[in-house]
């Protein structure tokens, strides 16, 4: 065969912005997601499902604002010419679904989601073009104590998680306060629906590029360190400076020691700014709403603030909207401080249903960045990879019948006492008994079950605790090596197979 005959081989290789996850991840992962989901049920949520892939104008142009489907999703037609999309979140779908089913469901509709979600978009450092969030939302809700409600869970969710207080913020904000901003410097109106949404992406980038890169970006643009060139909102010098001038207005109005009466003297601030624009003067009053009720509930400055730059990214929001980071000072594996953006994030957003139905129903909800969340808490200390015991091994004489070792298997995966399982697998391989052992040491495995040809003969198997052998050669006292080493190996009956592995699995409390 000559190099031309050779098969094309595919390189092993992922797309940019994808990653596999790993078993020890995974466990992790699903360890938090218990913990989040008992918080979640505990607030009255039911879970959903939807399915991964939706109609394009279902989910909406809500990214990038582009003519072509698939910016900043990933899209593709179907047998009949029409454009399908994988969900870019979880958000959009629940529109979709509660408008097919407004009817039916209780009003308000509380659900949670957690699901894997595309974003077509340039990967980076924490930035992936697949990720996993974990969703809560009320639907049919139009008091702002819908959306205190949320800031709450989104704090106890962190306090679940093991996050100190004072390890995290939860900022808050409102679009309407934005808008009556823009209004006052005359970007009302449909006509400057472009340029307020250039506004509204560059001020989420705020705690990313800071006041330099925000401002390059109300002008005509900015470049990037890769050379990418963003096209900026052409805002005047003067547009640009009040709307620079709302974002020094950062404050926590959850002073120490303030209290209620402390809020008054923070917001005027806005009030100012804002001017007569009714749209902003309304944010500013639910904001207060928010703050008073989140007071008297119980929740302080240390974990709830409110802060002009949160605005989020996507176009749906129409009202409060909040993300919490963790403040916690965060280094890489060299020990170079690192920061994560926020973890969690939502708002109001009571126009989605609105595209379906005609008429405005009211939502607003909160999403868990997940793998970005797992990953602070575990840097943090919080979460580790969870790496169990693996499974008890029963080893395979190719001499015997292999009928034999499956009814070992079963034995301990199905104990006579009605006990719980134990975790146990037949090596199917073909390799030798020392190629098995070693097989057993690389999937972690406490002890190996062996029975040969004599074993059989004599009804009994033989049980090799793998962890205490391993610690035999620094053994060095001749009378404790003999000890250890009939405790690293012994036989027993048949008959005794369960008790004996139950005896290893608690000497090493697996």
């Amino acid at each position: 065969m000559t190099n031309k005959d050779e098969p094309v081989r595919p390189e092993a290789r992922l797309p940019k912005g994808f990653s596999d996850i790993s078993a020890g991840e995974i466990r992790a992962t699903e360890t938090m997601l218990g913990t989040i989901r008992q918080v979640f049920e505990s607030y009255g949520f039911e879970p959903l499902d939807t399915p991964a892939i939706e109609f394009s104008d279902a989910l909406g142009k809500f990214l990038p604002d582009q003519d072509r489907p698939n910016e900043g999703v990933f899209s593709f037609k179907d047998d009949d010419d029409q454009w399908l999309s994988l969900r870019y979140d979880l958000t959009a779908p629940l529109a979709r679904y509660v408008a097919a089913n407004y009817q039916n469901l209780p009003k308000p509709f509380r659900r949670y989601q957690a699901g894997p979600v595309w974003r077509n978009e340039k990967p980076g450092p924490g930035r992936f073009r697949q990720f996993t969030q974990f969703d809560a939302d009320t639907v049919g809700a139009s008091s702002v104590a819908a959306d205190a409600e949320l800031c709450m869970l989104a704090a106890d969710t962190l306090d679940a998680l093991g996050v100190e207080r004072g390890q995290y913020v939860i900022k808050v904000n409102n679009r309407k306060v934005l808008d009556g901003v823009l209004e006052a410097i005359g970007l009302g109106g449909e006509a400057n629906a472009a340029k307020r949404l250039k506004v509204l992406r560059a001020i989420d980038k705020f705690d990313r590029l800071g006041i330099e890169g925000v401002s390059a970006l109300f002008g005509k643009g900015r470049k990037d360190e890769s050379g990418d060139y963003t096209k900026g909102a052409d805002l005047t010098p003067a547009q640009s400076k009040e709307v620079l001038n709302y974002l020094g207005g950062k404050f926590a109005v959850m002073g120490a020691g303030e209290g209620a009466s402390g809020w008054n003297a923070s917001f005027s601030a806005w009030k100012s700014i804002v001017g007569e624009s009714e749209s902003g003067q309304d944010g500013i009053e639910e904001l207060i709403q928010m703050a008073r009720l989140l007071w008297e509930t119980g929740y302080r400055y240390e974990q709830i603030s409110f802060d002009s730059s949160v605005v989020r990214g996507l176009e749906y929001y129409t009202g409060p909207v909040f993300e919490a980071e963790l403040t916690a000072p965060i280094k890489d594996e060299r020990g170079q401080p690192i920061r994560l953006g926020s973890v969690v994030s939502g708002g109001r957003y009571d126009g989605l249903v609105e595209r379906f139905t005609g008429e405005k129903v009211p939502a607003t909800g909160i999403s868990i960045g997940v793998s970005r969340l797992l990953f602070g808490l575990q840097l943090l200390g919080k979460y580790k990879d969870s790496t169990p015991q693996g499974p008890v091994v029963v080893l395979v004489f190719q001499d015997q019948p292999i009928a034999n070792y499956q009814k070992l298997v079963y034995r301990l995966r199905h104990p006579d006492d009605g006990g719980p399982p134990i975790r146990a697998e037949m090596y199917l391989g073909s390799g030798k008994i020392g190629a098995q052992t070693k097989y057993a040491d690389k999937r972690g495995s406490p002890c190996v079950v062996i029975q040969g040809g004599d074993e059989k003969a004599k009804g009994q198997v033989q049980i090799k605790d793998l962890i205490l052998g391993a610690t035999l050669t620094s053994i060095k006292d001749r009378d404790e090596y003999l000890k250890k080493q009939a405790e690293a190996q012994f036989a027993v009956p048949e008959s005794d197979l369960v008790e004996a592995v139950r005896g290893v699995l608690s000497r090493h409390k697996a």
